[in-house]
């Protein structure tokens, strides 16, 4: 079928000149911010390729939008477009309390196995931040998506289930769990564990960066992340043996140093680890977390460059891809124009580069980039931005759209 993203037998994907990609308005502020970034992806384009090449968006519905036009939160017609098309993008979505899911966006990671929450994390000048030297965070989260808390295995203080698996807990490890608990599993698998860390090794390799850190909290929970730890280390001595090294192999063979072409592989615990991207953000790149760490992490390493509406996101599978806003629905601004577009704008940046259009992509950054340092902002920016002029969510989409221009006039 035409206009198709196909996946080639090496995992590559074959990306048509004018792709159909399926996008997700959302909730809340969604529409305002998609509006605002829409017509920046597609002028990027136009002027990366001069008219050869465009995006087909095809709207489908997903969350409160879907439950009002098709009775669920989500149909099984966008589902279908997403595997059909296998890249798409979404704003923030809203799951009402009781309706059947835990979470629209968990569930859509889960039926397609988005197995790798990509969250890249730098600092763009002059956004407020609580650090004195914010420019040097510049770290990219690779969070496993689909194990963990996030599979939702639990039972209900006080239930049956809990008390069956409270005696069984009891049988095997001797500790008494009170009638009063709630109880969850947290399932981590060595599958599960070694694709993550090799998709961020793959990535450190690739974009020449030094170092990939392995997040855990394996001193207390061994099994569970202990392993993540262990399995992490054992994928890069397997499958990158050349390319990579540990800090003992880097302190006994290069004197501390990282040689050129090689990648660091160590690990943190993830309290120490919280100190360590506010203290010394410059000395960690790539980071691979089991799902609940990164998305403390994440969720903090956005506050050091000025929040959520500052932070991209993208799930990645194998053959799929879904790009996202990273923040909430925030209805109590919706439909005012005060909603920051920035995430959903950079989610669409990655996207670009996940098709191979790293031309349409660099403009689009280095457009946003220039429409803030000349302190043109949203309301969540400007009252902290000394001397910053405050715009609306279009108005902001537009003044990028015209630096795209100008950038592609100046080339």
């Amino acid at each position: 079928m035409e206009n198709r993203i196909e996946a080639g037998a090496d995992g590559a994907l074959l990306v048509p000149d004018e792709p159909v990609i399926p996008c997700m308005p959302g909730d809340g502020i969604g529409p305002e911010i998609w509006s605002a970034a829409r017509p920046v992806l597609d002028k990027a384009v136009a002027a990366a390729y001069g008219g050869g090449r465009r995006i087909r968006w095809r709207e489908i519905f997903a969350g409160e939008k879907a439950l009002i036009a098709c009775g669920s939160l989500l149909p099984e017609e966008s589902l279908q477009a997403i595997r059909l098309y296998r890249v798409a993008i979404k704003g923030p979505l809203t799951t009402p309390v009781g309706e059947g899911f835990r979470s629209v966006n968990v569930t859509l990671r889960r039926l397609f196995d988005l197995y790798a929450c990509i969250r890249p994390v730098v600092y763009l000048p002059p956004v407020p931040s609580p650090l004195k030297t914010p420019e040097k965070v510049d770290m990219v989260v690779f969070r496993e998506n689909t194990e963990d808390v996030y599979m939702g295995i639990e039972w209900e203080a006080g239930s049956k289930e809990a008390a069956e698996v409270a005696a069984l807990a009891k049988r095997l490890s001797g500790k008494e769990i009170g009638p009063d608990t709630g109880i969850g599993l947290k399932p981590i698998s060595k599958q599960g564990t070694q694709r993550l860390v090799r998709a961020a090794i793959r990535y450190a390799l690739e974009q020449g960066r030094d170092s990939v850190t392995l997040v855990h909290k394996g001193n207390i929970m061994k099994f569970t992340e202990g392993a993540f730890r262990n399995w992490g280390y054992e994928v890069a001595a397997r499958e990158f043996a050349g390319q990579t090294l540990t800090e003992k192999e880097a302190r006994e063979q290069y004197n501390g140093r990282i040689p050129a072409g090689k990648v660091l592989i160590r690990d943190r615990i993830a309290d120490a680890m919280f100190q360590e991207i506010i203290l010394r953000p410059e000395r960690h790149s790539v980071l691979a977390t089991p799902n609940l760490n990164g998305d403390y992490i994440s969720d903090a390493l956005a506050a050091l460059v000025g929040g959520l509406g500052m932070a991209p996101g993208a799930n990645i599978g194998n053959g799929y891809a879904l790009f996202e806003a990273t923040h909430g629905t925030a209805p109590d601004i919706a439909g005012q124009g005060k909603a920051n577009p920035s995430s959903m704008i950079l989610s669409g940046v990655m996207m670009l580069d996940h098709l191979g259009w790293g031309e349409a992509a660099l403009l689009a950054r280095s457009a946003l980039g220039e429409v803030l340092r000349r302190r043109f902002v949203t309301r969540d920016l400007a009252g902290h931005m000394p001397g910053a002029t405050e715009v609306s969510c279009a108005a902001f989409g537009d003044l990028i759209c015209e630096e795209i221009g100008r950038m592609k006039e100046g080339a």
